[in-house]
């Protein structure tokens, strides 16, 4: 099922592909129409995991939160994680493009952010968790986004914040990490009572001067520009 939705502020257009409603799922494997560099690896499919972060060579169930550096078996993008079920409510969406506008909208935030690199996409993979409940917290609505794009040579992503609803559990970390961890980054307020909540820190800070929106270089070929701390 296909459907598309648009949405204010920092999130993209929402919409794509539906996922199915489970509890710990994931997508199925998720071609991709360009493949994607991430710090030295070079992806060709990905997927999109139900408690909120991407993998890209299997999928992953995890709905436990670790502390990044995990120096652990994966490469992983977390935008929110955190044990999430869309069964009563919320929709879990992934799209791709190479044409249309939202390539030229994130070739104009990427240009914005990163000033000194010319950047020009030629394509864009958008996840997002619309109003989704968390697991046992039915009718709960949290909204993010991951947003990976490339123009084969530099790749960045997107971590948008909608709303996001308050949790007692303060397991709820945003950001990325490596396989062994010679990469990674962690939201600060990531793991504490500041995740969730309406004054949530993902949802009105930023590394861009853009609230609710965060942008990662996450290769080698191109300039941090200081907005990741690389370790």
């Amino acid at each position: 099922e296909f459907s598309l939705l648009y949405f204010l502020g920092p999130l993209y257009p929402i919409g794509g592909t539906i996922m199915s409603e489970s509890d710990d799922g994931d997508s199925p494997r998720i071609p991709l129409l360009q493949s994607f560099k991430y710090f030295g690896q070079s992806y060709p499919q990905i997927y999109v995991n139900q408690n909120g972060h991407l993998t890209f060579n299997v999928p992953w169930s995890s709905y436990f939160p670790q502390r990044f550096p995990m120096y652990g078996t994966r490469d992983i993008i977390a935008p929110f994680w955190t044990d999430l079920d869309n069964r009563e409510n919320g929709e879990i969406y992934y799209v791709q493009y190479t044409n249309g506008s939202l390539l030229q909208q994130v070739t104009q935030d990427i240009n914005t952010y990163f000033p000194d690199l010319n950047f020009q996409a030629n394509w864009i993979f958008i996840a997002t968790w619309h109003e989704v409940a968390y697991f046992s917290m039915t009718g709960t609505q949290t909204t993010f986004q991951a947003v990976l794009t490339t123009n084969n040579h530099s790749s960045f992503v997107l971590m948008n914040y909608g709303s996001i609803a308050s949790i007692a559990s303060t397991s709820s970390p945003a950001g990325y990490d490596t396989i062994n961890s010679p990469h990674h980054f962690t939201i600060d307020g990531s793991f504490s009572s500041q995740a969730t909540g309406p004054n949530s820190v993902f949802r009105h800070g930023s590394n861009v001067n853009e609230p609710g929106r965060w942008a990662f270089c996450v290769n080698h070929e191109c300039n941090f520009g200081g907005k990741n701390t690389v370790t």
